[in-house]
């Protein structure tokens, strides 16, 4: 005989899948992992850097081997290196390009140093030995310099060196004759309307920057030169992009 109860309902059995802060951790973790893909993706890369930005985020997520658990004792922070400058890689290309055409090697060397773009001349070149006064024939050369200069969004910065020879005139020393050389040259600029004298500046180093130790004539004049350091203005990418962004194209 059946009772007025009815029959009992079986227990509803709990709902299958995932737990609702397993969904929440995953997103957090695969936000995280595209964070650190975007970061490595921004850096400059090698070898050594992308094994240890791997065993970092394996790391992180859990995954390690028992290799790469033996080797890795603590956390580190990565050193992400900012990328290349591109702008002095291509500023050196297309001056080397323009040089080689208007045939100014002799003499000079086009170097990057510093974060910058710099070309040597000898003082041969442009001064006789011990003068501070420009040879006529270190016009052309200083007009040719300044064609290398205006078109581009670069400041110029005019060093004088000389070696460590004492001077005959007592009353002018190697840093007088440096510093009155590099003056000279930004003068000559300045007079010929070559280039403004805002982008412009001039110093003498005497022989406290000498390229080679001064142990011989030949390293002595080496030693002996002016050196026109050109560095970016600010702003430069606004200024000038296709210098970035251009593989092939010369602003001249």
């Amino acid at each position: 005989m059946a009772n007025g109860s009815g029959p009992k309902k079986k227990a509803k059995k709990g709902l299958a899948g995932a737990p609702a802060w397993m969904v929440t951790y995953s997103d957090m973790v695969t936000l995280l992992l595209t964070f650190f893909v975007l970061l490595l993706s921004m850096a400059t890369m090698d070898k050594v850097k992308f094994e240890n930005a791997a065993g970092s985020l394996k790391g992180a997520f859990g995954v390690l081997s028992s290799a790469d658990q033996a080797k890795i004792d603590k956390p580190r922070v990565m050193d992400f290196a900012p990328i290349d400058d591109d702008l002095s890689s291509r500023l050196y290309q297309n001056i080397r390009a323009i040089m080689k055409r208007l045939k100014l090697d002799e003499d000079m060397e086009l170097v990057k140093d510093r974060g910058a773009v710099v070309l040597r001349i000898k003082e041969s070149v442009l001064f006789t030995v011990g003068s501070t006064e420009l040879k006529p024939t270190a016009h052309e050369v200083l007009r040719k310099v300044a064609g290398l200069v205006r078109p581009l969004p670069l400041s110029l910065r005019i060093e004088g060196h000389t070696d460590d020879t004492p001077t005959r005139n007592p009353r002018l020393d190697n840093w007088d004759i440096s510093t009155s050389r590099s003056i000279a040259v930004l003068k000559f600029f300045a007079k010929q309307k070559l280039l403004p004298l805002g982008r412009m500046s001039a110093l003498g180093y005497g022989s406290q920057q000498p390229r080679v130790p001064n142990t011989s004539a030949e390293n002595r004049a080496l030693n002996r030169r002016v050196e026109f350091v050109m560095e970016s203005l600010q702003n430069y990418r606004e200024e000038l992009p296709y210098l970035i962004d251009a593989k092939d194209q010369l602003p001249f």
